[in-house]
């Protein structure tokens, strides 16, 4: 499996703004299906830091990236740079452990 975590920080005021496509960006998977995405986005505390989480299943590691297939992702990405106070960073991750967050 690949792992990937992108975090940023959005600029103050840029919250909601970041939030409601966030939320479209997670919707549409529901209804596309794509395959051997697993795919999730969390804010802690400070409002402001946004995490996302994506995982590409073993079946799709020939693929690019399944996540780049969500239309909802790709309009996203378009207008993040100006709503970050701190621009997305990423990273590739090795799981540790885990307890069914991301199925079995």
């Amino acid at each position: 499996m690949r792992r990937v975590i992108v975090r940023y920080i959005v600029k103050p005021g840029q919250e909601g703004v970041n939030e409601k496509p966030v939320r479209v960006v997670c919707d549409e998977p529901h209804q596309t299906q794509p395959t051997g995405l697993r795919y999730a986005t969390f804010r802690p505390d400070d409002g402001r830091t946004f995490a996302h989480v994506a995982v590409a299943v073993a079946e799709t590691l020939h693929q690019r990236i399944p996540l780049l297939q969500v239309a909802a992702f790709r309009r996203f990405t378009d207008g993040i740079a100006g709503r970050c106070e701190i621009p997305p960073q990423t990273a590739e991750a090795d799981q540790i452990g885990s307890y069914r967050l991301f199925g079995n």
